[in-house]
């Protein structure tokens, strides 16, 4: 009765494997093994023609070498003449001192050299386990393969999946359907969990490569990507294809996007665009750099600076930008943007040009330098240096630092001028309410009747000017002491139409938002020159000595 139900066993073992035996790799025509199937030990063997003609009946220790390689199990059914067995009840297969694979059911065809292991299957390999209900291993191209689901575990991770395959000798892991990887592998907390369809494996390296639509979550970054390589040793992601990168309220996409989990660091190459989605601005351009721990961001390569945290979207292009953050984490956080080289901005109602500029949230406070323009509407404010506050979406104030001009076009012949040294601009919305030119102060302004007729121009020289406006209009102009003359329109002398350092810059301005890109600087002698200021000359203190101390101090060296 008990050889009948061994039997039994073996025949619905092989139906099933037969059954569910999962694909058989080939490459080309697959090479067949000449060697034999050696049975090293049975506690019982015996034949029995009416079940199975064919079959060698073996129970207890049975143990069979094939090429070196040497399988165990309770019981089996040997066929000599195919060189096959099946075997049944604590299956182990041991290859070197590297490799092994334990079932309950095992069958092997020693001429294809393809054993296939089912029900509690587990495969081992230098700290890398596999697990598996149905598992085939391909001896002749040294791979493992699983097709109702499993699971690979080593040191760190843990991957799982409905199909895969491993091969201990290149140790990469193919996972397809359904793939997630855990790191650090349980019973430890997750840090990182990566979902895919396809992912590679290498369990030298741990290192992980995605293929389709992907997604890793690291704390509380997310990332996308349909083509991509995880580090799981380095916690460090290397993505393509447009791959996104959510960190908190910042998005990072590029057609190449790196991340650093360890130290908070993403990078991005080309058409890449990083958005606050907190501060509502964003930068665009070929490449970006932020580091989340300092709040540190750089971009260059056709770059631009895009705030639409107002009503009007503001647009800046600079040759580099440069993001640097103060005391971040605390009360006192404030932030630093330098924008380097061929500087311009556009926004509707405002525009303008610099080749440096830096911006400090403290006060809303831009600051431009060399040949900085500022345009708002038909005003054009220019110096040597220029610093505009801004109140919520509109200018608030400006500073004009030597050599000020500001010029207001009338028509294509008259402008309204005022130049002095230094130069502070109100502002009440878009419109200028109050100017006040200091030191040196020239004047040429044009002046209307109640019928909006011009009447003449003004010029006049003062030492300080304060102009009051309202809806563009003077209401009244303030001086301590002036000189000047008032001439009648059409007889205003040529000479005296413009100012000796008036200038219009308009073939300068950006038009629009795409204009920012197109460099135009000013015409050969129009740049400004900077102004020296000259102090005297620090007096020696020994010039200042009488001789006869001097020499006294000599002759008491002597002495």
């Amino acid at each position: 009765m008990k050889e009948c139900r061994n039997i039994l066993l073996g025949l619905f073992a092989l139906l099933a494997l037969s059954m569910t035996a999962g694909p058989v790799r080939k490459n080309g025509k697959r090479s067949q093994s000449d060697s034999r199937v050696h049975l090293l030990h049975a506690d019982r063997l015996y034949f029995n023609q009416r079940l199975h003609p064919t079959a060698q009946f073996l129970v207890g220790n049975v143990q069979f070498d094939h090429e070196g390689t040497l399988m165990y199990c309770d019981s089996a059914l040997f066929y000599e003449a195919s060189n096959s067995f099946d075997a049944f009840g604590r299956v182990k297969m041991r290859q070197g001192d590297t490799l092994s694979l334990d079932g309950d059911i095992l069958y092997y065809d020693g001429l294809d050299q393809i054993a296939r292991v089912r029900q509690n299957v587990v495969l081992r390999h230098r700290g890398t386990n596999l697990y598996a209900d149905s598992l085939d291993y391909d001896r002749l191209y040294d791979l493992g393969y699983f097709f109702e689901g499993g699971k690979l575990v080593d040191k760190d991770n843990e991957l799982t999946s409905d199909w895969g395959e491993y091969s201990p000798t290149t140790r990469e892991a193919v996972f397809n359907y359904n793939v997630r990887l855990v790191n650090p592998r349980p019973p430890k907390e997750a840090k990182s969990v990566l979902i895919s369809d396809t992912l590679h494996y290498n369990s030298k390296t741990g290192i992980a490569h995605v293929f389709g639509p992907s997604n890793i979550d690291n704390g509380q970054n997310h990332i996308y990507t349909e083509n991509g390589y995880f580090n799981t040793n380095t916690d460090e992601s290397n993505m393509l294809n447009r791959s996104i990168l959510q960190n908190g309220y910042k998005i990072l996409i590029g057609d190449s996007v790196y991340w650093n989990n360890k130290d908070s660091i993403g990078k991005a190459f080309g058409h890449v665009i990083y958005t606050d989605t907190l501060n509502k601005n964003k930068f665009t351009g070929n490449y970006v750099l932020y580091n989340d721990k300092t709040g540190y961001a750089e971009a260059a390569d056709s770059a631009v600076l895009i705030d639409y945290s107002q009503r009007d979207t503001f647009y800046a292009h600079a040759d580099s930008f440069l993001l640097r953050t103060f005391y971040i984490n605390t009360d006192s956080v404030y932030r630093m943007l330098h924008a380097f080289n061929h500087v311009r901005a556009y926004r509707v109602d405002v525009q303008a040009v610099c080749d440096s500029m830096v911006y400090d949230s403290r006060d809303s406070c831009t600051t431009m330098y060399r040949d900085p323009i500022i345009w708002q509407e038909g005003q054009q404010i220019l110096g040597e240096v220029i610093k505009a506050w801004r109140n919520d979406s509109t200018i608030d104030s400006v500073y004009v630092i030597n050599q000020a001009l500001t010029v207001e076009r009338i028509d294509s012949v008259h402008y309204n001028q005022v130049a002095s040294k230094e130069m502070y601009i109100y502002f009440d919305g878009t419109d200028p309410y109050l100017t006040i030119a200091d030191k040196n102060v020239y004047v040429n302004y044009y002046p209307f009747d109640d019928d909006s007729l011009m009447i003449g121009m003004n010029h006049t020289e003062t030492s300080q000017m304060k102009l009051f406006m309202q809806g563009r209009k003077i209401q009244k102009i303030w001086m301590p002491e002036a000189s000047g003359v008032m001439y009648p329109l059409f007889l205003t002398p040529p000479n005296e139409l413009y100012l000796d350092n008036f200038a219009w810059f308009d073939y300068v301005r950006p038009l629009d938002k795409d204009d920012i890109f197109h460099w135009r600087g000013k015409k050969a002698g129009t740049e400004l020159k900077a102004s020296v200021t000259r102090t005297a000359p620090k007096q020696n203190l020994d010039d200042v000595k009488s001789d006869g101390k001097r020499k006294n101090k000599k002759t008491s060296k002597t002495k």
